[in-house]
């Protein structure tokens, strides 16, 4: 009887290995501690977001719309609430709203080519992407309206004028779309590349 009929289903499953080969092997994790790749970040609480916030208006008020933004963009909320995270990037896209067409792509040459500047693009990249999924618009199951009973004793379908949600998600999208289109002009692709694979979420 030949070897390879010996050899049962049991004894050419993983069972049969009796050496830890991947604690041989010198990139293995078995030999340093994987935690040290992700630092802890610090937490940030929703009242810095907020008073972070009232600067950044102050700054647009006072016509500093690339000192607004970059305020906005040093500060990520990497770990804190999901309150926190959802006002910062509320913060981030009042800044992208409130800035012309025509000052988009000189402000951001001018982030870009100061020290730090192409995390700072990243780090808006990030906020781009999460403000495009927030602003999709929700699914509504087939057949389902928004009834509201009123004391007229008739009743509202909907609320306000059909299509306003619509047009409010849309202009939010249109704008960070263009956003999105200059941050690749000045970064590159690569830009798009980092923020997918970088591990810390906003």
């Amino acid at each position: 009887m030949s070897i390879i009929q010996q050899h049962t289903s049991a004894s050419l499953g993983d069972q049969w290995r009796t050496i830890n080969i991947d604690a041989l092997e010198e990139d293995s994790p078995y030999n340093f501690d994987t935690s040290t790749l992700h630092p802890p970040q610090p937490e940030v609480s929703e009242a810095e977001v907020r008073g972070l916030a009232g600067q950044v208006r102050q700054l647009l008020r006072g016509g500093d719309p690339e000192g607004a933004l970059r305020g906005c963009l040093e500060f990520p909320v990497y770990n804190g609430p999901d309150a926190a995270k959802d006002a910062h990037l509320q913060t981030i896209t009042e800044v992208l709203q409130s800035i012309k067409a025509s000052e988009m792509t000189p402000l951001l040459k001018s982030i870009y080519g100061s020290p730090g500047g192409a995390e700072l693009l990243d780090v808006l990249m990030k906020y781009i992407y999460k403000g495009m999924g927030a602003a999709a618009p929700p699914v509504r199951s087939a057949g389902s309206s928004a009834v509201t009973p009123q004391a007229t004793g008739f009743s509202q379908i909907g609320g306000g004028r059909p299509g306003a949600a619509n047009e409010s998600v849309g202009a939010a999208m249109s704008v960070l779309l263009s956003w999105h289109e200059k941050v690749v002009d000045v970064a590159g692709l690569g830009s798009i590349g980092r923020t997918m694979t970088d591990w810390r979420r906003v």
